[in-house]
């Protein structure tokens, strides 16, 4: 494979020239000065692509999933009952891991390809008079299907509820590509990596923790150590950390928050919103089904793609890379051989995506896919061109 093409998988996600160059530097020791001009404007800067101003920020050495279990074990104690829901790969390993750490989950399942099903988790929510619940947690964006998730209406179903329980949030994949509002929506502990939006190295698990998290786990009772948001947060406001920091990711960090806020929140997402009806106009021109059910659940950073009976996902994806050096996502748990997915966030441009979409025509024709070679290209650049200054 040439280190020369774009990939385009969900995640870890092409990096900038700058931001790689920021994240190679020498050692440098945290305790230092210098550390605590990285790190003071990173914590700043992440707070304000979470659109938070009364939560404070953490960052782990971890990735996404680390950044899960330090959600639960922070404000959750065993046998605390939990309300969330099955609808992909990632909601169901975020399942997983409540079950592992003896909590009770009551679930909401919904068929994959399906957001959160936010009206029978509002009607758990009303039955639940003892409030029970302790915590509702949610997927933004299911990243083995291609689905946004409603966090604002699920804020409210839990509003119109009165019901006090914690609101955790998977923000993985959405969070820094598309519009996420964490005060707004009342998201007690959000979470996301390094390799999606911010457009780095997987290696750090940034999370958003609410005051009413912060409240939470004074109480919380799950064992934790190196997930402590109590250590983390004691040492950070003196630039220190409880164990060695990633000093080099956080310069990127650094880096790519200031590239992000740069560039301005909005036009960040009105940037992946467009590379995503580009490829979405490519996919229906092959005539090929989206695998999100509805429009409405669209995501903006990745889209899965059903491929017909007797075609292979999983195989097509390996013989893009083998033979044209270029990666795109596999079907994962239920959809595995189901679908492909193309993922179009992070550092990505219009005449990238039109070389992705070239490719997986490319790929889609040599196993007797009933495209039009060429057909997704012009579509995406019909929109591109129409829409431009748009």
């Amino acid at each position: 494979m040439s280190d020369q093409n774009p990939i385009f998988i969900p995640g870890p996600t092409n990096i900038p020239e700058a931001i790689r160059r920021a994240c190679d530097i020498p050692t440098l020791d945290h305790r230092s000065t210098l550390f605590r001009d990285i790190f003071f404007p990173v914590l700043e800067n992440i707070k304000r692509v979470l659109k938070t101003e009364t939560g404070e920020a953490v960052i782990f050495p971890a990735s996404g999933t680390g950044g899960w279990e330090a959600a639960i074990c922070n404000t959750l104690s065993p046998g605390d009952v939990v309300l969330t829901s099955d609808f992909g790969m990632f909601s169901r390993k975020w399942i997983d891991m409540c079950l592992r750490h003896g909590l009770e989950v009551r679930r909401a399942d919904a068929n994959w390809g399906q957001g959160l099903p936010v009206e029978a988790f509002a009607d758990v929510l009303r039955a639940d008079h003892a409030h029970e619940i302790k915590a509702v947690l949610a997927t933004h964006n299911e990243t083995a299907t291609g689905v946004r998730s409603d966090i604002a209406s699920l804020r409210a179903a839990l509003n119109e509820a009165k019901h006090p329980a914690l609101l955790l949030v998977d923000g993985v994949s959405s969070i820094a590509s598309m519009d996420f509002r964490m005060d707004e929506w009342g998201v007690d502990v959000a979470v996301t990596g390094s390799q999606k939006g911010f457009m780095l190295p997987a290696g750090l698990a940034i999370v958003g923790v609410s005051q009413k998290a912060i409240a939470a786990m004074e109480h919380a009772r799950l064992p934790r150590f190196f997930f402590d948001f109590r250590d983390m947060l004691t040492m950070n406001p003196s630039a220190g950390y409880p164990y060695t920091p990633a000093v080099g990711l956080l310069n990127g960090l650094k880096a790519s928050s200031e590239m992000l806020l740069s560039e301005g929140l909005e036009q960040v997402f009105a940037r992946h919103k467009r590379l995503a009806e580009g490829v979405r106009r490519a996919v229906q021109s092959w005539e090929l089904p989206i695998f999100a059910a509805d429009p409405a659940l669209y995501s903006d950073t990745v889209t899965a793609i059903a491929l017909p009976q007797g075609i292979d996902g999983n195989a097509l994806v390996a013989h893009a890379d083998e033979s044209y050096g270029v990666s795109f996502g596999a079907g994962l748990g239920e959809v595995a051989g189901r679908v492909f997915r193309i993922g179009h966030l992070g550092k990505l441009t219009e005449v990238q995506a039109l070389a992705g979409i070239a490719t997986a025509e490319m790929a889609l024709a040599d196993f007797d896919v009933p495209i039009v070679p060429g057909a997704g290209v012009a579509a995406a650049q019909s929109y591109f061109r129409k829409s431009k200054g748009a």
